[in-house]
């Protein structure tokens, strides 16, 4: 039924009552009738219609006029056949308890018939006794209609495989359902409610606002998008450990830290719906319906899959290009070149000078700095251009990552952790200064150590993790030829 639509409505007493407000009581009655969006009759203890709305006019024809005042719905809004059964249901509505549902069909005044619900409640007087029964009915399909959407609704908001959110207008949830709760890691689905967005996402909250602003002013998009968002932890970040404590020796796992953050990233596929009331002229925003999945491990996967594509891509090249050097310490070069693309901001390759000659590693190797890419800019260059030629070592302190992979035989990461850069801690560990994270990584060929290769990380990239250095031993395997080579050239 229409919000819209007008209603009417007329009483058997058109007169005041005696009291000192009866003409009052009898206009607001009215008034009350007339904003009723249901259709509105009601019958007193001798089945007389003492009431009829004008939603009851609209469904039926009939005028209030032409309606109050008749005893019974025989033979005008009811077959006499049926009126006895439906009068029964109705007026026995005014001895039991509570309201009273029913189901037939009445009568249009130009013949027709419409299949209506009703609901029947009685009234009983001062004195307790009945006086009567008023009945609200609409067209069942409207009804059904109704219900299905409340129905749709509650399914959505309880047992919906994916995430559902009504965001109100100021873009606060007023409404979650239990997956929701779940991504957002909230101990329940009313913990959420009236937050902004911003206390329960650390990052990404511009982005998601944004989409819920643009929607509440345009309208919905016209396809899913997928959004990276970072939950809040419950508690403070933990600073990821230095070189000697974020050590990945073969077969080692990831740093604790570390793994909370990824657990914290995730990326939701998300649609959104324009939500306006029907109950207005004009449609009024009453905020956004945010439906969402959490692909996050899709997504991951699929990143993981390009990398290894493009990796692999660029270590066939590098060997292509590399093949093509005369000079063994340029392929070298070569392949770190090639391996910064998308990995890494420098390369920095240290070989052993003189060279290991024992099956043992040294226990205080003397690294020489062979080699930089890219060439160092302005303010960031080496104190000694590299080059084997001088043979002066490179002053590493005792545990630095250089000097713990040597002694590890593995790979090394370290990196500033959390909050604000210490000052010069790149440049104690003889790194280009804006570095945040370092993968440092030996190199093997014929069972002996041969040097150490680094890359190198700059603010706003993300700490090197398992996979990047497996990457690294793979690049150094191929250094480590080239180096082996070189030493084998200049004896």
């Amino acid at each position: 039924m229409s919000a819209q639509s007008k209603t009417h409505s007329a009483s058997s007493s058109d007169g005041d009552d005696g009291g000192p407000g009866g003409a009052d009581d009898e206009l607001l009655l009215a008034a009350l009738l007339d904003g009723m969006d249901a259709a509105l009759c009601a019958f007193d203890a001798d089945g007389v219609v003492t009431h009829w709305n004008r939603e009851a006019e609209r469904m039926l024809g009939w005028t209030p006029q032409e309606a109050v005042g008749r005893r019974g719905l025989a033979g005008w809004a009811v077959r006499p056949a049926d009126a006895e059964e439906v009068e029964g249901r109705l007026l026995g509505a005014m001895d039991a308890p509570g309201r009273q549902v029913h189901e037939f069909a009445l009568l249009t005044k130009d013949g027709g018939r419409v299949l209506v619900r009703v609901q029947s409640s009685g009234v009983a007087g001062a004195d307790g006794r009945p006086k009567g029964v008023y009945c609200a009915f609409s067209e069942v399909h409207a009804q059904i209609d109704l219900e299905r959407s409340i129905a749709l609704s509650e399914a959505l908001l309880e047992d919906a495989c994916w995430g559902v959110v009504l965001v109100d207008a100021d873009l606060r949830p007023a409404v979650a359902n239990a997956y929701a709760a779940r991504a957002f890691r909230v101990p329940s689905r009313t913990s959420m409610l009236g937050r902004p967005l911003g206390e329960l996402l650390e990052h990404g909250v511009e982005e998601l606002e944004g989409a819920l602003q643009h929607v509440l002013a345009e309208g919905a998009p016209p396809g899913p998008a997928e959004i990276w968002v970072r939950l809040r932890g419950a508690e403070d970040e933990e600073r990821v450990p230095d070189a000697g404590e974020a050590g990945l020796s073969p077969g080692a796992g990831q740093p604790q830290a570390e793994r909370g953050e990824l657990d914290r990233q995730c990326c939701w596929r998300s649609g959104f719906l324009r939500l306006a009331t029907p109950l207005a002229e004009e449609p009024v925003p009453l905020g956004v319906a945010w439906l969402f999945q959490d692909v996050t491990e899709a997504k991951r996967a699929e990143q993981a899959a390009a990398r290894l594509r493009f990796r692999d891509s660029q270590s066939h090249r590098a060997a292509r290009a590399a093949a093509e050097c005369e000079d063994p310490l340029e392929a070298a070069t070569v392949h770190l070149d090639f391996a910064l693309a998308g990995f890494a901001d420098h390369a920095l390759l240290d070989v052993l000078t003189p060279p290991e000659n024992g099956p043992d590693p040294l226990p205080v190797p003397r690294l020489v700095r062979a080699a930089t890419t890219p060439a160092a800019a302005h303010g960031r260059g080496p104190h000694i251009e590299p080059g084997t030629e001088s043979g002066l070592p490179v002053a590493y302190v005792e545990g630095h990552p250089a000097l713990q992979a040597y002694q590890r035989c593995g790979s090394v990461r370290a990196s500033v952790g959390a909050g604000a850069v210490p000052e010069g801690w790149a440049e104690a560990r003889k790194w280009p200064r804006g570095t945040v994270h370092g993968l440092c990584t030996v190199l093997r060929s014929r069972g002996r150590t041969l040097g150490v290769v680094t890359f190198l990380r700059d603010a706003g990239r993300r700490p090197f993790d398992r996979t990047d250095a497996a990457y690294a031993e793979g690049i150094a395997a191929h250094v480590a030829g080239s180096v082996d080579l070189a030493v084998q050239i200049r004896r």
